[in-house]
């Protein structure tokens, strides 16, 4: 079977682009000031288009195959970090993490998905080879994550409470917490906690240690758990798409690097797409029928042609109907609901 490899021009070409434009935005975004709408959307619209100049040169260059199958899951990971983006919601809201505070956790939040997405590519892409079992196994996760989104699309319970959640509690058991923000730092030394403590008695600062951790630090340890979470059901979803770990990984590292602006966009826009969530769940149901449609060819020669060009299709018109569906059809707000803050 051909595979695209790691051919050493895309691989040079892939970091430099990257590594200039991560510098630029970091460039940009250096005062660490509060990502205004308007920002967000044109540094996502710089990303995207990133993402197509570097579809177009793999068209170009190697073959419309390869093109199409780094298309499909740079689109496959993007919609899927939607559902991710809304968590990361509720995680900021139980911390009380407003404004310029969410771009600096946002960035080590990235960093971290980048190196996690990493390991579990190579993981995955290692285990679909061992036997043709494991694409029914990826199949089920990716149609469990699809049923779990239908399920929980359309609920009203309350926004999950995840200044509670476990990761919080086992960081709280290795070092003590200061609880309450010290500026945008993630740790504070122990001599400033001991003024902040001289300076207000009220202050409840249980055991002792060189450094104490902050909220906005347990805010980041809750934001990479929930990304790695999300990596179990993300990645075999993109391996079914493609099982070459460089399109794969360029795919993510695309969809990944504008994660931060597609944050601050979706907390204004999130309210709009009330319809988006189930048509990824619809893109997921196609992916898990298709690892299963592979595994099924594999061991009974039960063959259904699915082309990379028809799945990039599929992908592409799902969530342009989500997003159509979203805009003709808005979901009533009832009168007495309120309507949730956004930071």
């Amino acid at each position: 079977m051909e595979s695209f490899g790691f051919p050493l021009e895309a691989v040079v070409v892939l970091f430099v682009v990257v590594a200039a434009s991560v510098w630029c935005d970091l460039f940009s975004h250096r005062n660490s000031t509060e990502i205004k709408f308007k920002d967000a959307l044109g540094w996502s619209i710089f990303w995207v288009a990133l993402a197509i100049a570097f579809y177009a040169y793999l068209y170009l260059r190697y073959d419309a195959k390869w093109a199409d199958l780094f298309l499909t899951g740079y689109v496959l990971e993007k919609t899927l970090s939607v559902d991710n983006m809304m968590v990361f919601i509720a995680i900021f809201a139980s911390f009380g993490i407003k404004g310029a505070l969410q771009h600096r956790v946002l960035y080590y939040g990235i960093i971290g998905a980048l190196l996690f997405r990493a390991i579990f590519i190579a993981v995955g892409t290692s285990l679909f080879g061992l036997s043709v079992w494991v694409e029914f196994i990826f199949g089920l996760i990716v149609a469990w994550t699809a049923v779990m989104m239908l399920k929980g699309g359309g609920d009203d319970e309350e926004t999950e409470d995840y200044s509670n959640h476990w990761s919080v509690s086992w960081t709280k058991k290795l070092i003590p917490v200061l609880p309450r923000l010290s500026g945008n730092h993630f740790f504070v030394k122990h001599n400033e906690v001991e003024t902040l403590k001289a300076n207000d008695p009220s202050l409840n600062v249980v055991g002792k240690a060189a450094f104490y951790a902050t909220p906005l630090f347990l805010c980041l340890i809750c934001i990479e758990i929930s990304d790695i979470v999300f990596s179990f059901d993300s990645v075999p979803a993109i391996i079914a798409v493609t099982e070459e770990p460089f399109l794969i990984y360029a795919a993510v590292i695309f969809a990944i690097l504008g994660l931060r602006n597609l944050y601050f966009m979706l907390a204004v826009a999130a309210k709009y797409l009330c319809h988006l969530e189930k048509a990824v769940a619809f893109v997921l149901f196609f992916i898990a029928f298709k690892l299963c449609a592979q595994a099924a060819e594999h061991i009974w020669g039960f063959s259904i042609e699915i082309s990379h060009s028809l799945s990039l299709f599929i992908v592409l018109g799902t969530i342009a109907l989500g997003v159509v569906a979203s805009i003709v059809f808005p979901e009533k707000e009832e009168p007495n609901s309120k309507e949730s803050e956004v930071v």
